[in-house]
């Protein structure tokens, strides 16, 4: 009887739906999940026959998904990470080379103001060490903040070196999940499980480098740098290393026997963000107070070296600029005395021509790669004004990442996310349909039996 037969469809078919629910309820708190729902249609009549129809079938299992805020919300997870990876080296530079004791402002400040104290007897010898005690202690400043941008570069590095491994992996996943999705879908089974595994994946990944991500036919997906280069092609994948043959590190990327050179300051994520920073900020900002330290004392050195010091002897230098040196960017040359100081500029003791020389170094021009001309005096107000420019940009851009961020997981929850009161919709609906089928079934089987005994 083709009542019976519709009834069973339909019993059926609610049962299919309430797994699909139960799914979903069961998956409430599971990060990623995207709700499910059996999609029904009716089974229409035999040719030649007046019958209303066959039934209903689950036609498909839907997979309440949008590609387009899946997108979104890789992008910003992208644009997150790259900011969120560069705040904190940028707030500890600013910071230490923002305090008003351990500034290099306050270094040199200190000297000059020695050098101007020593004007009042330039015959004082503790007038005299006050000067090599503030050369000394200006060094102390240069080495300390050097030091700080050396072990960020360190810290740089090892950050990068910690992320390639974690990207490479997830690439791999990626590629792997893409050959069990084609796998599964070729068969028939319902891949939703795989897919949200991999839309994971494809979200952390996003964190570490920018994407692009397209829906082939087979149900794979194909991954790439927002650049062009791929990641993953079917159940193919990438490798990134960094290259360091040529003595300058160098971010590769091999792909199916082909290597592609990158740019760290153009992948975005974590990785361009380290590079940006690196690159932008970090090297020039370094480089910026190893030309202070060097130019600085190569004009004190130069201005002692045409004077005379207290026993009429020429100048020698106060200080030693080395970048390699184990002692530090900046030191006081060994054995130097308050006496070496040449302050004269005739060898007469109490002549104080050559000094007042020194004093005016401080208003002298400067050559800076990251900042141009400026004056001694002004050149690390100069940089940590545009450190804290840096900053504070980059502060305001980390804000906007992260509430763009929330908003597309929002968009994202709206569509895909399981909601408890539909799904408790849902339930009822469908344990009803399943009751009344069954309703159907018991007045088939009256009808039956009715007719059996009419005939019996």
């Amino acid at each position: 009887m083709s009542i019976s037969n519709n009834a069973l469809t339909g019993a059926l078919a609610a049962q299919g739906a309430l797994d699909a629910t139960s799914q979903n309820i069961a998956n409430i708190q599971t990060r990623g999940y995207t709700r499910q729902g059996a999609l029904l249609s009716a089974l229409a009549p035999g040719i030649g026959t007046k019958s209303a129809g066959n039934g209903v079938q689950i036609s498909s299992l839907l997979r309440f998904s949008d590609s387009y805020k899946s997108q979104q919300m890789w992008r910003a997870a992208s644009e997150l990470g790259s900011r969120s990876q560069t705040q904190p080296y940028l707030t500890q530079l600013e910071r230490v080379m923002g305090d008003e004791k351990s500034s290099l402002s306050n270094g040199i400040d200190t000297l000059f103001k020695a050098f101007n104290a020593a004007g009042v007897d330039p015959t004082s010898t503790p007038l005299r060490q006050q000067v090599v005690t503030a050369a000394d202690s200006m060094s102390q400043h240069f080495n300390s903040i050097y030091n700080v941008t050396s072990s960020q570069l360190l810290s740089v590095s090892q950050q990068r070196n910690a992320i390639l491994p974690q990207a490479n992996q997830l690439v791999q996943n990626i590629a792997a999940l893409n050959q069990k999705i084609a796998g599964a879908g070729a068969l028939g089974t319902n891949t939703s499980a795989l897919v949200d595994e991999r839309d994971r994946q494809i979200d952390s990944l996003s964190s570490l480098v920018a994407l692009e991500v397209n829906e082939q036919p087979d149900g794979t997906r194909s991954v790439s740098l927002k650049s062009g280069q791929p990641l993953v092609v079917g159940d193919l994948y990438s490798s990134m290393a960094m290259n360091t043959t040529s003595g300058t590190p160098v971010l590769e990327l091999s792909f199916a026997g082909s290597t592609f050179q990158l740019d760290d300051t153009k992948v975005g994520g974590q990785l361009g963000g380290l590079g940006q920073f690196e690159q932008n900020t970090l090297r020039p900002l370094q480089q910026s107070i190893a030309d202070i330290a060097r130019q600085m004392t190569t004009m004190i050195n130069s201005q002692l070296a045409v004077g005379f010091d207290s026993t009429g002897a020429p100048g020698t230098d106060l200080l030693i600029y080395n970048p390699a040196s184990a002692n530090g960017l900046l030191e006081v040359t060994p054995g130097f005395t308050a006496a070496n100081l040449a302050f004269s500029s005739d060898g007469t003791p109490g002549n104080s021509s050559n000094l007042q020389l020194l004093i005016g170094i401080k208003s002298q021009a400067i050559t800076l790669g990251s900042i141009g001309n400026v004056l001694l005096g002004d050149a690390d107000t100069q940089l940590v004004g545009k450190l804290g420019i840096d900053s504070q940009q980059n502060q305001s851009l980390l804000k906007t990442a992260t509430t763009i961020r929330q908003q597309s997981e929002d968009d994202w929850k709206s569509t895909s996310a399981v909601n408890s009161d539909e799904e408790a919709i849902n339930l009822i609906e469908f344990q009803n349909m399943y009751q009344a089928n069954m309703k159907v079934i018991t007045v088939a089987n009256n009808l039956f039996d009715a007719t059996l005994r009419m005939f019996g």
